[in-house]
């Protein structure tokens, strides 16, 4: 992943926010959108590309596009510098490959401890049971 080539990738989109802001919140556009073609990318490799496909398959449009919008500052600057943020973080995120879970074998104590309290409870109310007469 190439955070240069990425960043010139980007392409920004000024739109209305809404929200608290008075009269100013009409005629300034202070939301900003970020749009990123995946397949277009030259910034990370086909692997990479296949990875973020599939672990952020919900974030991204058919046409593999991702898009973030930040609204939470007044300052158009700052909510680009957020976007971006959130994009990288994002994309770091997203590069993350699981370890495989080894599932661990239970030890034969464990087995027998768990079957003899199971023996206990039954044989406990097993006693409580009234004697059966012929």
């Amino acid at each position: 992943m190439n955070k240069d080539i990425l960043q010139s990738e980007l392409q920004f989109k000024a739109l209305r926010s809404s929200g608290a802001g008075g009269q100013n919140v009409n005629k300034v556009a202070s939301k900003v959108e970020l749009i990123f073609d995946l397949e277009a990318s030259n910034g990370l490799t086909d692997d990479e590309k296949v990875l973020l496909k599939q672990n952020l398959r919900n974030r991204l449009t058919k046409e593999n596009i991702l898009l973030l919008q930040c609204e939470e500052s007044r300052s158009q600057h700052k909510n680009k510098t957020l976007v971006v943020q959130r994009f990288f973080d994002l994309i770091e995120e997203g590069l993350i490959i699981p370890k495989k879970r080894i599932p661990t074998k239970i030890p034969r104590s464990v087995v027998r401890k768990r079957l003899k309290a199971k023996r206990k409870t039954s044989d406990k109310k097993a006693g409580r049971r009234p004697p059966e007469l012929e």
